[in-house]
This record gives structure tokens, C-alpha cells and sequence, in this order.
């Protein structure tokens, strides 16, 4: 009996170590709500000089755009070639970096004019990318995120990102954010906040029931994607593929576990 009780208490006490080792979950609130374009199938997305920046998707409907936050009117626009399918997008300098989806092709574009000055090649799938400032860090559907140089598009290093210990898969749109990358998960509500060293993931931003709030299509790839963040200002947005909306969110505390 003695020894069963112990291993009881061993057990309970694995457990508590396990649920207090469990990645914290935040929800949020929403502060402000502005027009988005419903036909905007969004896969990257950043805020700069006081203009949300947005890559969309689709072959033969794939752009970069200079979007006005307040009116959500499209000021800057540019088409990729029919044959590629956009992807994510991140600031470096005076220039926007894009990916392709399938394409194992990269672009360099001038913010002003947004005419394209430069490509790039990497292996495999393009799905999401941002920038430190210094460096970019690109996802491919995949748990890990490359980092790349800027200026030559060499991979530096990658980053197996974990969960609870696993590796997780699915990373798609990146958003650098006080230090962290938050990513969107694909096909889910929610946001992960990676530690860009470790790897691991410090915390879920749960945003259930935003979707519904957006009037989203019901196309099963009208889903959660793109973040931009204000570091000037300290403004979360947050918006998805074909939604008539974008928010502002402020995150609340994490849910007690």
C-alpha cells in the first residue's frame, strides 16, 4: 500500500510539474476594427511609415500592396507574374523582400515604386517571412524558420521551433515583435510566440471567434493570416485571408492553467 501511495503521489506530482510546464494561453480584445479587402487572399503582412504593407496569394491574383490602415484603400499596387503564388513579405531598408510559394523564388522590391530590383533563389516551399532589422527569418510550412542574410539570401542558421517539446509544424505567416516572432499556425486560431533563439514556444494568443467577428467567407482557406505590428505605437493587428475586416487586438493575460 505504501509503495502504491507513493507512486500516487510521484504521479500527481509528474502531472503538476507537466501542467505548470505547459505553454501559456492568451485571448485578446478587440480595439479597433477597419475596412480590409474581402478579395485579398493575405499572406504577408507589415506595418511601416504609417501604412500597413500586404502580399496576397493566388495564382494569376498574387500583388504586393501599400494599404491605407484607416480606409483599408489600396494606395500602391503591384502584380506578380501569373505563374507565381505570393507569399509572405518583410521590410529591409528602403525595400520589401517577398517569397513564392512553389516557385523556390524570392524578390526584392523598392517600397517607393514597388518595381522589383532583384531576385533570389532558396530549396523548398516559401510560406511566411519578417525581419529582426538585421536579419530575416522565413518559414516553410515546416517547424523550422530559416535565417537568412539580407543582402545575400544565404541561409545563416534555422530554428526548430517546439511546443510542449514537439516540433511544430505548419508556421506560415511572421511577424517580429519585441523580440519575438509571432507566427500564424496554418488552418488554426491561433498565434504562437516563438523565443528566436531557443526556438521554443513561449505562448499561445488564442483567437477563437475572430473569424465569426470578420464575417469570413466559408471557403475552408478563408483562415487566420497576417500580423503587423506598430513597434512605435505598441498596435497589434491582426487580419485573414479574404476577411472584410482587420483588427486591432490587445492581448489579456494568460489563462490560468
Amino acid at each position: 500500500m505504501r509503495k502504491a501511495a507513493a507512486l500516487g503521489v510521484a504521479a500527481l506530482a509528474v502531472a503538476a510539474q507537466c501542467a505548470a510546464a505547459a505553454v501559456p494561453v492568451q485571448g485578446y480584445a478587440i480595439k479597433a476594427t477597419y475596412p480590409h479587402d474581402p478579395q485579398a487572399f493575405t499572406q504577408g503582412l507589415f506595418f511601416k511609415d504609417g501604412f500597413l504593407w500586404e502580399s496576397t496569394g493566388q495564382y494569376g491574383a498574387s500583388s504586393v500592396r501599400k494599404v491605407e490602415l484607416a480606409t483599408g484603400k489600396v494606395l500602391l499596387k503591384r502584380e506578380l507574374p501569373e505563374k507565381v503564388f505570393g507569399e509572405g513579405i518583410a521590410p529591409h531598408g528602403d525595400s520589401i523582400v517577398g517569397i513564392t510559394w512553389m516557385n523556390q523564388a524570392g524578390y526584392v522590391m523598392d517600397q517607393g515604386s514597388l518595381a522589383i530590383k532583384g531576385t533570389f533563389n532558396y530549396l523548398g516551399e516559401g510560406w511566411g517571412l519578417t525581419s529582426d532589422g538585421e536579419r530575416l527569418y522565413m518559414s516553410d510550412g515546416t517547424p523550422d524558420i530559416r535565417v537568412l542574410d539580407p543582402k545575400t539570401f544565404s541561409e545563416q542558421r534555422r530554428i526548430r521551433v517546439t511546443a510542449d517539446g514537439m516540433p511544430l509544424p505548419k508556421i506560415n505567416e511572421l511577424e517580429w515583435v519585441e523580440g519575438q516572432i509571432y507566427a500564424n499556425i496554418w488552418q488554426s486560431d491561433r498565434i504562437a510566440r516563438i523565443d528566436p533563439f531557443s526556438g521554443r514556444v513561449l505562448g499561445w494568443i488564442d483567437l477563437s471567434g475572430l473569424a465569426a467577428t470578420a464575417k469570413a467567407g466559408k471557403d475552408i482557406d478563408n483562415v487566420l493570416n497576417g500580423i503587423a505590428y506598430d513597434a512605435k505605437t505598441r498596435r497589434l493587428f491582426v487580419t485573414g485571408k479574404r476577411w472584410p475586416k482587420l483588427f486591432e487586438i490587445e492581448l489579456r493575460p494568460p489563462k490560468k492553467q
